[in-house]
């Protein structure tokens, strides 16, 4: 079995805003064409045009219907990886060393050369975060984009995981939850992140920003609704005239 560090020297992760993300799955495309492209084994597509296809994503998405006690239901999106715990229970069980997590910067890995497929880090998991390739018959997941992150090549600016660097909402925010002035440590602070299941005592590193309450008395589709002009104009009042001859 493998042991898990006593410290990191860093605690790199992921906010979600669950208020801002609207569920368009660019996070899920970015990570499947990074991963696939770059660290480790490519994440694999079985019969993906097929009657029964299969692929590993390291990023999914998953969408409910929620009713708060006041006001109406409510869309939420709910953006799912794997939260890099401090204490990973998928790490421990595994029986080949293959399942890691890095003192440098607390980030979960799998040495997928070292991966005999027995699964039981996915078991381990509360989450369901981790998947097994179905070509390479080797556990996948999200990996930061560690090749990403440190990689001096690219542009400061897209020196952070691609699913993060892709949200056209700016709903998935980067940094280390060790350092208290971080900006991910202060959106928690402000906003109250929430910790994924922490009755399974496994201290998630990433967190969850919970929706705001939405306002009853606002109509957002009745500006809309208004009619711009009494008559079309212009093109489009020629347009409506040619009809009516029709």
């Amino acid at each position: 079995m493998t042991d898990l560090p006593t410290h990191t020297e860093k605690k790199l992760g992921l906010v979600i805003d669950l208020d801002t993300c609207v569920g368009c799955h660019a996070c899920v495309i970015a990570c499947k064409g990074w991963n696939t492209e770059n660290y480790g084994a490519p994440l694999a597509d079985k019969d993906a045009y097929g009657a029964e296809p299969v692929g590993s994503f390291l990023n999914r998405i998953h969408s409910y219907e929620v009713q708060p006690d006041q006001g109406p239901a409510q869309l939420i999106h709910f953006p799912k990886s794997c939260l890099h715990c401090e204490d990973a229970p998928c790490v421990t069980v595994c029986p080949t060393g293959a399942s890691y997590k890095r003192v440098e910067d607390g980030i979960v890995l799998v040495n997928e050369s070292d991966c005999i497929g027995c699964g039981l880090c996915a078991w381990a998991c509360p989450y369901g975060a981790r998947e097994m390739d179905p070509v390479e018959k080797v556990m996948k997941k999200c990996t930061l984009c560690v090749d990403r992150i440190y990689n001096e090549n690219l542009p400061e600016i897209d020196r952070e995981p691609a699913c993060v660097r892709t949200c056209p909402a700016g709903a998935r925010h980067f940094g280390d939850f060790a350092d208290p002035k971080s900006n991910v440590s202060q959106l928690v602070a402000e906003r109250g992140g929430i910790e994924l299941m922490p009755e399974q005592e496994t201290k998630p590193v990433n967190r969850y920003l919970p929706p705001r309450p939405k306002d009853d008395d606002v109509d957002i589709l009745a500006p809309l609704l208004t009619p711009v002009a009494e008559e079309p104009t212009g093109f489009l009042g020629w347009l409506d005239k040619a009809l009516e001859r029709i």
